[in-house]
């Protein structure tokens, strides 16, 4: 079965700056990545190219059977099949949970009112938010904004999901009501690619792990990689997280 994302040889510059030099990384369906690494390794970049957002500047890229690296590819549909969640909630403040979750359903999927509310009790309840759905984002607290921004992408029915540090600006209560979600989302079999400093987290939920450096994948594997390193590189930096 082909995989979900399939980078071959990835090339990203940004002016004079390579960011990406030349990654080559498999992401299978069903499965958990986690991409560990320094900040300026690349790890965000290479989750944002997997989204569009990015354009690659080298190799292939295919996600859920899409050409990124052709310039043809309709984003507007990509976008559809991957849902992306950053550090920033970005909800709508003058718009209740619901409707923040319902906006693009309706808008861009053309759901209808009464199938549009149903798909919002159903994500809100994967998230553990079902009695703030009429609640406004002031009223909630940090973690359960994300766990909202992360329902809004759900209700899109991905067919992946990318998430960008989402808990880096939440603290160690809130973080753990995120990463809740997220394991419930890999318990039911989401594909899922997570750029994360939560290194714990990372050994407990990914069926792959991925070190980058310098704009290279340096190591992969499973949890035990974090244990055992095999380069300088990934021991200097797992002592540094100890």
């Amino acid at each position: 079965m082909e995989p979900m994302v399939r980078f071959q040889d990835v090339h990203k510059s940004f002016g004079a700056v390579e960011v990406l030099k030349g990654i080559t990384l498999d992401v299978p369906r069903g499965d958990v990545v986690v991409l560990v690494g320094r900040s300026g390794s690349g790890k965000s970049t290479a989750l944002r190219c997997i989204n569009g957002l990015e354009t690659v500047n080298g190799g292939e890229l295919h996600v859920c059977g899409e050409k990124l690296h052709d310039g043809k590819t309709d984003l507007r549909k990509l976008r559809q099949e991957v849902g992306i969640v950053f550090q920033s909630y970005n909800l709508f403040p003058h718009l209740t949970v619901e409707q923040n979750v319902t906006l693009a359903p309706r808008k861009v999927m053309k759901v209808g009112a009464k199938e549009a509310k149903e798909l919002a009790a159903h994500v809100l309840a994967q998230v553990g938010l079902s009695e703030k759905a009429q609640s406004y984002p002031e009223q909630l607290s940090g973690g359960q904004q994300q766990r909202v921004a992360i329902a809004r992408s759900l209700a899109m029915k991905p067919k992946l999901m990318l998430f960008d540090e989402v808990t880096s600006a939440l603290d160690p209560e809130l973080t753990g009501e995120v990463l809740r979600v997220i394991e419930r989302l890999a318990k039911d079999g989401m594909t899922m690619v997570l750029v994360t400093h939560e290194m714990g987290f990372a050994r407990g939920v990914a069926d792959q792990i991925v070190f980058m450096h310098h704009g290279k994948v340096w190591e992969r594997g499973g949890a035990e990689m974090l244990r055992a390193p095999q380069t300088a590189e990934l021991q200097q930096f797992v002592a540094t997280d100890l």
